[in-house]
């Protein structure tokens, strides 16, 4: 089916995963990040103390989503949507009221749990049930809504703080998230997509279904969540304290927010470009290559002062970020199945999440050590490089996983 005809056939279903994608950004760090230096000078925090605040919130997120996984295998998604995004905007209401630290972190739980974990949690759930045959191709074209709330909505809410503050805008968000948001996501998931012939196909030749607790016993599990773990890592401590950063650079907060779109362009072109050469393939053989362009990047944006270092970092990364977004969608069921893979895969944003808390929380610790935040930066081509080394050992796992498999001969199971 070529883009076109597979974009009219399935446009209310790749809405859906687009919508989701797009307005987790209000959870993700770098959002997050455009509001650290108001609220650490409005509390009196310093980098680590605050940054010990942001990691326990996101911890404790981190632990809360594996309980919340399975909803996803049980519900339909219409009611999973109807309740995650106006505890999202419940969370970023809390934010933009909150005058103690203690009411920061649990605005922090919120956002994060809700936003980090279940928006985007909630889309590759639906779309790895709803799409096998071009399962890639799906998650592929939903994650430009990523992009977009990434280019977009950090640029956008610097720009309205600016003019009404921070507590504003984020009531602004709260407002978009209540009264556009909510009942579009409730439309567009209450009706379900129904398996096309090529979908069960492709479901007879899957991976059997496995449940989270078989899963976590293999090796391949624990392989593959090593090799999708250091983007998360990384983008948690380098977004987190690109405000830092900037200023030890001499660079402009606004530039490092704009450079955001460049990274944006560039996970789109890598995302598109991956989704349907996943298809042709399998993701597992994307591993021990997809990482290397972001051991790159650290290692310019360590060791280069000069302000072009931040595009060439966002290129990098964002060839790295595009590749990663169509693997979250298309791994895990590819590894083990449809059946319970909004548990397994919970398990999964569970830790990335626990990473990308870890990345702020050590960076916050090294800066006010005195550790320079640039060699900070460049050290974590050594994660990236030699994580890569291992991870032909998980595509020869998947391999002999294949080989071993007795075909499935039911089609998708309804969600």
């Amino acid at each position: 089916m070529n883009v076109l005809a597979f974009l009219r056939e399935n446009a209310r279903w790749l809405a859906l995963g687009f919508l989701l994608l797009f307005f987790g950004a209000v959870g993700q760090t770098y959002f997050l990040a455009m509001s650290v230096g108001d609220l650490r000078r409005e509390l009196g925090l310093s980098h680590s103390a605050f940054s010990g605040l942001y990691m326990a919130a996101t911890l404790i997120s981190a632990f809360t989503l594996p309980h919340l996984g399975g909803l996803l295998d049980r519900h339909a998604p219409h009611r999973v949507v109807a309740c995650v995004v106006p505890m999202l905007a419940l969370a970023a209401a809390a934010l933009a009221l909150s005058t103690h630290w203690a009411a920061v972190f649990l605005a922090l739980i919120g956002l994060r749990l809700f936003g980090q974990g279940l928006m985007p949690q909630t889309a590759f759930n639906v779309l790895g049930r709803w799409f096998a045959a071009e399962r890639g191709r799906a998650v592929s074209i939903a994650t430009l809504g990523f992009n977009g709330g990434q280019a977009l909505l950090p640029a956008a809410f610097v720009a309205l703080a600016a003019v009404v503050g921070w507590r504003s805008a984020w009531a602004a968000v709260v407002a978009l998230l209540l009264l556009a948001v909510w009942p579009l996501a409730i439309a567009l998931a209450r009706r379900e997509r129904q398996p096309r012939a090529a979908d069960v196909a492709a479901a007879r030749r899957a991976a059997p279904d496995r449940t989270r607790a078989e899963a976590l016993r293999t090796p391949l599990f624990w392989l593959a969540l090593l090799g999708v773990m250091p983007p998360a890592f990384i983008a948690g401590l380098v977004f987190f304290h690109q405000t830092h950063l900037a200023e030890v650079r001499g660079w402009s907060l606004q530039a490092m927010a704009a450079s955001l779109s460049l990274l944006a362009v560039v996970t789109v072109t890598s995302s598109l470009i991956t989704g349907p050469r996943i298809d042709r393939g399998t993701a597992a053989q994307w591993l021990p290559l997809y990482l290397l362009p972001l051991g790159a990047g650290c290692l310019v944006l360590g060791l280069v002062p000069a302000a072009w270092a931040v595009p060439v970092f966002m290129v990098l990364f964002g060839i790295t970020d595009g590749i990663s977004l169509t693997l979250m969608g298309a791994l895990w069921p590819e590894l083990f199945g449809v059946r319970h893979v909004g548990a397994i895969r919970a398990v999964v944003v569970s830790v990335l999440v626990t990473a990308s808390a870890a990345g702020p929380g050590l960076g916050g610790v090294l800066i006010d050590a005195g550790v320079p935040f640039p060699a900070v930066v460049a050290s974590l081509s050594g994660l990236c490089f030699g994580i890569s080394a291992l991870m032909p050992l998980a595509v020869r796992h998947a391999r002999a996983q294949r080989a071993r498999a007795v075909p499935a001969v039911s089609p998708l199971p309804s969600p």
